[in-house]
């Protein structure tokens, strides 16, 4: 029993999954041009890699979660990894824009029923008073993959080309794989709740509210992180290897964002969830304005990062809030939700970025969407304020 009083390698394995897929749906915005140019497609079509995945996840999760729930948990979580890792091959050797497309659809679908299966068990390898913690732990692989994978990703794909970025994001789900066919136990199948019940929760009109306050209020995050590369190369006159350390930056932003989130909500529910969504709005207007000046450029970026991702927590919290009876497939829901709007911020970047406004003019549009959705938050917490929940 004391063996569980601490954080178990087997949750770490977990992590380094989470990382593998992070990195595979993000790194995208790092590699953007050269993809681009490799294909000789627009920046807007490679962008549409990122509407493609997302999709894959807001479509894939909460139905092959339902699915995947009476299967051997430990045998799900090797067969979604190895189709991810196979998708990550066929995508770096990938040589033309079709056969990229539908490998970056299959990596997707890949990522909803791992998380949400790969949560379930790792709340099972610690004691009850830790799941929180060894959930949260699973899911810094996510955060990291900001940090570390999508900077890493570019450096890779500037040096050797942005096939070998795939082919090592490959490398890295293949020695997940392995650890966790060797390191988790067998776990048996849960008696799943019936569909009925799971899809009663959303008579709840508060959780529908909450899953489109994550859609709209999201929608301007991918639309301008989707779209770094170009306003960097093309706006701020950076060189294309300093994307690197650009997104190293922003991705410190992105943690500290998730740690303030955090915080934040935990304090005042409904404060978050209109203070961020205004202070990320408020950024992405700053980022535009100097976008032109270099190093103005990086440190607005930075903020962008902060102020966005400190989003998450309580657009998450809302959710499980209002989950009811059902709050695995409410959170579920809830990735699908991000999703949908990674998918809109990649149509409306696209859009933009291959318009005669160019990418100079991406910050002011993504502003669009959120400031609907603050006035949507605002009205939604005016009716049904979310006190803070004390622990």
């Amino acid at each position: 029993m004391s063996l569980k009083s601490k954080m178990p390698l087997q949750v770490w394995i977990l992590t380094l999954a989470a990382f593998a897929i992070g990195t595979a749906e993000f790194v995208i915005a790092g590699i953007l041009t050269q993809v681009a140019e490799s294909l000789n497609i627009s920046e807007g079509q490679a962008g549409h890699l990122i509407t493609a995945y997302a999709l894959a996840i807001v479509i894939g999760g909460p139905i092959l979660t339902l699915w995947l729930a009476r299967y051997r948990k430990r045998v799900v979580l090797i067969g979604l990894m190895a189709l991810f890792v196979v998708s990550n091959l066929i995508t770096a050797f990938s040589a033309d824009y079709t056969t990229l497309m539908i490998s970056r659809v299959m990596a997707g679908l890949t990522q909803g029923p791992f998380y949400g299966i790969g949560a379930v068990v790792a709340t099972r390898l610690v004691a009850k008073n830790m799941e929180g913690q060894a959930v949260g732990q699973m899911f810094a692989g996510l955060t990291l993959a900001n940090v570390l994978g999508v900077p890493g990703g570019a450096w890779i794909g500037n040096i050797f080309g942005w096939n070998a970025t795939f082919i090592v994001v490959a490398a890295l789900g293949a020695i997940a794989t392995a650890a966790i066919a060797i390191a988790i136990p067998p776990q048996g199948a849960e008696e799943p709740k019936s569909v009925r019940s799971q899809i009663g929760a959303f008579r709840n009109p508060q959780l529908l509210a909450s899953l489109l306050i994550t859609t709209l209020g999201w929608v301007g995050f991918m639309t301008f992180y989707g779209y770094i590369a170009p306003i960097a190369e093309q706006v701020a006159g950076f060189e294309r290897a300093s994307l690197t350390w650009i997104l190293v930056i922003v991705g410190l932003g992105l943690v500290l964002g998730n740690t303030l989130g955090g915080k934040t909500a935990d304090k005042n529910l409904s404060a978050s969830l209109i203070g961020w969504p205004l202070a990320m709005s408020a950024a992405l207007i700053v980022v535009g304005l100097v976008a032109s000046q270099p190093y103005l450029f990086v440190a607005a970026s930075f903020v962008f990062g902060v102020v966005s991702f400190a989003n998450v927590p309580p657009m998450q919290m809302r959710v499980m809030k209002h989950g009811g009876d059902a709050p695995e497939l409410a959170a579920t829901a809830n990735i699908s939700a991000f999703n949908i709007a990674n998918a809109l911020g990649g149509i409306i970047g696209g859009v933009v970025v291959d318009s005669a406004w160019g990418p100079g003019y991406i910050p002011f549009a993504a502003i669009i969407v959120p400031s609907i959705g603050l006035l949507f938050i605002i009205w939604q917490e005016w009716k049904s304020p979310s006190v803070s929940v004390a622990a």
